[in-house]
């Protein structure tokens, strides 16, 4: 008995169709050319044989991926898991597909995930850098592929990125924190080197020099933007004498604020009574927790499916040789109260309504 082929191959659909290999390749790439009957046939002979297309063999041989890149720097962080799901928002609707990558704030782990999009052919990068912008970006780019900068806004005019406004966010968070009268407010959260953490305390410090009266920031630095880090703030603050200790903390992500939270309590500071909070992003685990936390909201789908748009539009562009202007497209933030900075008098008229 004859051994049965292990593969099927564009050869067999082409034969079982009565096509040649071109016609079965204009089927998978430009069906709208072949004539309706013809490209039944070859659909039907697909079906019938089980093929299923290398797809990544195919886009290599016509120089034309179908798949957009993506390197975020914190997967774990649910404000960059919303902005990947606002990405993928705009790139199904092209019917693309995004490859993520977590750069998890490692320059080298960046610079590989770069190489490797760039060997992929991928159409195009969305990038959420961690310090400076990489040399691969410069080489992606050399490469015809387009990269956007996610949030971060870029130092040149020649990229198109797409961020909320930090400063105005910090402003807005310690402004908060500062009309509710208190004078000696913690800014929690590092490294200082990343731009949106620089920006925040910046936004924090203006908020602080216009506002009457002599209030005092405090300003601490974490090796990481996570609960755990938050936690380990939360003991130091809890341990400094009460007299020096600040009634209320800025953190520059909810992840740290979360972990802050539950720092204090384990400490037995009440919040907002002892310590009161205001976090950044607005992710869901804010409104859920424990003490519902006051936070800046950034419109995190809207800023990922912007930034997918702006992309497609450079890929376009650089496809039909027209002009293409570079946006930095910037949102504005927005401060979202909740309990845990909450006014004490507001807590007690709460208590007796």
């Amino acid at each position: 008995m004859a051994a049965r082929k292990a593969t099927v191959s564009m050869k067999d659909v082409a034969a079982l169709a009565g096509v040649s290999l071109g016609t079965v390749s204009n089927v998978l790439n430009s069906p709208d050319i072949v004539a309706e009957p013809t490209r039944r046939r070859v659909e039907l002979a697909i079906a019938k044989l089980g093929w299923i297309p290398n797809e990544p063999a195919r886009q290599l041989r016509a120089g034309r991926s179908r798949s957009i890149g993506m390197i975020v720097m914190d997967i774990a962080n649910p404000f960059y898991i919303d902005l990947v799901i606002g990405a993928e928002n705009c790139v199904h609707e092209r019917g693309y597909s995004v490859q993520v990558g977590n750069s998890a704030q490692e320059a080298d782990r960046e610079r590989a995930q770069l190489l490797v999009l760039m060997q992929q052919r991928v159409r195009g990068v969305l990038l959420a850098p961690i310090w400076g912008l990489d040399e691969r970006v410069g080489q992606l780019r050399l490469r015809g592929i387009p990269v956007v900068l996610l949030d971060r806004a870029g130092n040149v005019s020649d990229f198109c990125s797409v961020k909320v406004d930090d400063v105005e966010g910090g402003r807005l968070a310690v402004q908060h924190l500062l009309e509710q009268g208190h004078t000696r407010i913690a800014v929690i959260g590092g490294p200082g080197k990343l731009q949106q953490v620089a920006d925040r305390r910046l936004g924090a410090e203006l908020a602080r020099s216009r506002h009457n009266g002599s209030a005092e920031l405090i300003v601490m630095s974490t090796a990481h933007l996570d609960v755990d880090a938050g936690v380990a703030a939360a003991e130091e603050l809890a341990a400094m004498p009460s007299s020096e200790r600040p009634t209320a903390v800025f953190a520059t992500n909810d992840l740290l604020a979360i972990g802050l939270l539950q720092g204090f309590v384990t400490a037995g500071l009440r919040v907002p009574n002892d310590m009161a909070i205001v976090g950044y992003d607005d992710i869901a685990f804010a409104a859920a927790a424990a003490v519902p936390l006051s936070s800046v909201r950034q419109p995190r789908l809207e800023i990922g499916y912007r930034a997918a748009e702006l992309l497609f539009d450079e890929v376009e562009a650089n496809e039909t040789d027209a002009d293409h202007e570079h946006q930095q497209v910037r949102f504005a933030p927005e401060l979202v109260v909740r309990r845990s900075s909450a006014m004490r008098r507001d807590l007690t008229a709460a208590v007796h309504a």
